[in-house]
């Protein structure tokens, strides 16, 4: 395996990756770049809306599956970036760019790895994917690429973790919550307050611990995060409506924070899905094992991923870190494309599933 020359072809395709916008739903030229790159390697490319994936020679249905996942899109630049986010640059060993970070550099190591690993026979089948709309869950990412592959029995998903193997990751529920009460003039004595109504249930958002803690995630985190109410002055709400922030551990699905949640509030709740839950994977998985065998320190993410959309077991590690996503200036150092690109391959060489 030349690493270096891996890495040089990575680091091109990054380049040229950054160079095209590729916002959330709008990845329809990167998908179309990487399916040629995909082509132009002699692989078969499989492509669904902005979907793009490409499968090991020689699937055999009594073999598990590996997925190997990472996401083609990008949030939209924050205004506080000191260069152009669609300009490639490399200074001082560190490739500048929107989505180098998050998640660029996690597609060319595991395009790569891929690569390298389906050169030689291994004891799974493998399946590289690279999905859009996963900054914003959409639905068009990877839940409709699921049901056209085959079967999948493991999945291990890139994301800037300083290719340290998170077995478990946070969930997410929005709710909207609405109070109503009766409009008057607020300068008599008439009227029902819904800013009033509604302050005993944000309270209860704020104050109440959920029994079971993660050790992993640590507790459910509710918190209230978007507040609407009133017209005028001098008019008492009739209506006030806010909106919870609630991020989940493995000790409870989405379903029953919600079954809960109804349970001790007053004033209607409404989650917007449930589809987005916590995800976690057994510390005696095979993968996990292989990790932790070689050094790699497992631990519990705050952050979301397509792992939340995954009904199997998954792992997130990809090169990067996570503080530099959605921030100014973002970027990934070479030597990082470098490290992942061999930390995978060494890690699933061989792997047993």
């Amino acid at each position: 395996m030349d690493i270096d020359y891996m890495t040089d072809e990575a680091l091109a395709l990054l380049k040229q990756m950054i160079a095209i916008p590729s916002i959330s739903r709008e990845e329809e030229a990167v998908a179309d770049l990487l399916a040629g790159f995909i082509e132009e390697n002699g692989m078969e490319c499989y492509r669904h809306l902005n979907n793009v994936w490409c499968m090991g020679a020689g699937y055999d249905a009594r073999k598990p599956t590996l997925l190997l996942n990472a996401h083609l899109d990008t949030v939209k630049p924050v205004k506080a970036w000191s260069r152009d986010p669609f300009q490639p640059v490399v200074e001082d060993g560190r490739l500048y760019g929107l989505g180098s970070n998050d998640d660029g550099a996690s597609v060319v190591s595991l395009l790569q790895a891929f690569r390298q690993l389906t050169r030689t026979e291994q004891a799974y089948n493998l399946i590289y994917l690279a999905s859009a709309e996963e900054e914003v869950s959409g639905k068009n990412g990877l839940e409709c690429v699921l049901p056209l592959l085959p079967p999948v029995h493991t999945a291990l998903v890139g994301e800037p973790t300083g290719m340290q193997p998170a077995v478990a990751e946070k969930g997410l529920m929005v709710l909207d919550v609405t109070a109503s009460g009766k409009a008057g003039h607020a300068a008599r004595n008439e009227g029902e307050n819904a800013i009033y109504k509604a302050l005993p249930d944000m309270e209860w958002f704020c104050t109440y611990r959920f029994p079971q803690e993660s050790p992993l995630l640590g507790p459910v985190k509710m918190s209230v995060t978007v507040v609407n109410a009133g017209t005028q002055h001098n008019v008492v709400p009739d209506r006030c409506t806010f909106t919870v922030d609630v991020r989940s551990n493995e000790c409870y699905s989405n379903e029953e924070i919600y079954r809960i949640v109804c349970a001790h509030t007053r004033n209607e709740v409404r989650a917007r899905s449930f589809r987005l839950n916590s995800s976690h994977i057994d510390l005696n998985h095979p993968l996990v094992r292989r990790m932790t065998e070689s050094g790699r320190i497992p631990f519990g993410s705050p952050t979301l991923s397509d792992q939340a959309l995954m009904p199997f077991p998954s792992l997130k590690m990809g090169p990067g870190q996570s503080a530099r996503s959605h921030t100014a200036d973002e970027y990934i150092e070479v030597d990082e494309i470098r490290e992942a690109i061999g930390l995978y391959v060494s890690l699933l060489d061989g792997l047993v599933l």
